[in-house]
């Protein structure tokens, strides 16, 4: 296919406009959660898988964290099993951690595998029971009762992170391997844990001291109170959002996780919308970026 000229000069701003940052982050580990819309819709899941590639070729060592809620409970409702939910949390009980180990590791990790070899790389799919890669402890949910008492709650096997085994993903950033991570933890004695993708993805990007953790979200960024995208903050501005109610309800969680990994020592933390074709590239490389950037860095935006 020939270009036009005007084509052909667009492909070669965008080119130079890519250069500095490509440079800047060569050798850099980008962490990348992957999730929503961009794993249900065939185009956004070979243009996610387009851009991993493109990542490793340049020069960045991108990891791959996944989630894959909604395919586990597809799962659950053809084995006739009801999915329970509080607060936003999977009730797992044995069986259903049996499904979740199955649905993660299995078929959803090797579908994304599948994808980034068939677009040219070298995918490895993992889950954190590889080599002690996540290691976890049980989680309880904290409710407050009318007497102003706090009781745990019991979720079942519903864990958090207690600590990433950084020599594994060591020994694939060295390599040309891509680390494909399903968010299921080990416990002290074995057991299998269900974790949130982005708490994984947020302890990964932090215990690896990563240039960015990426977030690809159903949104397109964190929100001011008139609905305008805020492309910059600082994480005393995201704890300032958060108390004055600007950040509320299920954004809290994912922007927490953010938060937290930037306090961490994540370079970077961006929120950005993976329902745009090659998101991930749109935010790294271009000047103007396509999502909200937390970072402790005085200059905010850029990068």
């Amino acid at each position: 296919m020939t270009l036009s000229r005007d084509a052909a000069l667009n492909v070669a701003q965008v080119l130079t406009e890519a250069l500095p940052y490509i440079q800047r982050f060569a050798g850099k580990t980008v962490v990348v959660k992957y999730g929503g819309n961009a794993m249900t819709d065939p185009e956004l899941e070979n243009s996610f898988a387009r851009d991993i590639v493109l990542l490793k070729t340049v020069g960045l060592n991108p990891i791959v964290v996944h989630g894959g809620g909604p395919q586990i409970g597809d799962l659950l409702t053809k084995i006739g099993k009801q999915s329970e939910f509080i607060d936003g949390m999977r009730v797992t009980d044995a069986e259903t951690m049996d499904v979740v180990e199955m649905v993660l590791g299995g078929l959803v990790n090797k579908s994304i595998v599948n994808l980034i070899n068939k677009n040219g790389g070298r995918a490895m799919g993992l889950t954190g029971k590889d080599g002690n890669l996540i290691r976890a402890k049980k989680m309880y949910l904290e409710k407050t009762q009318a007497d102003g008492s706090v009781q745990q709650v019991d979720i079942g096997q519903v864990g958090e992170v207690a600590g990433i085994k950084t020599d594994v993903l060591e020994m694939f950033m060295a390599s040309d391997f891509i680390p494909v991570i399903a968010p299921v933890g080990v416990g002290d004695a074995g057991e299998s844990y269900n974790i949130n993708a982005d708490l994984v993805a947020g302890k990964v990007a932090e215990a690896l001291k990563a240039e960015k953790l990426i977030l690809l979200t159903n949104i397109t960024g964190v929100l001011d109170k008139n609905k305008n995208i805020l492309t910059g903050l600082s994480t005393q501005d995201v704890d300032n959002l958060i108390a004055d109610g600007t950040i509320y309800g299920g954004m809290i969680p994912k922007i927490s996780c953010a938060l937290d990994a930037v306090k961490g020592g994540v370079i970077s933390a961006h929120i950005i919308d993976g329902r745009v074709p090659h998101a991930a590239l749109l935010e790294i490389f271009t000047d103007e970026g396509i999502g909200t950037l937390i970072t402790n860095r005085k200059n905010v935006r850029k990068k």
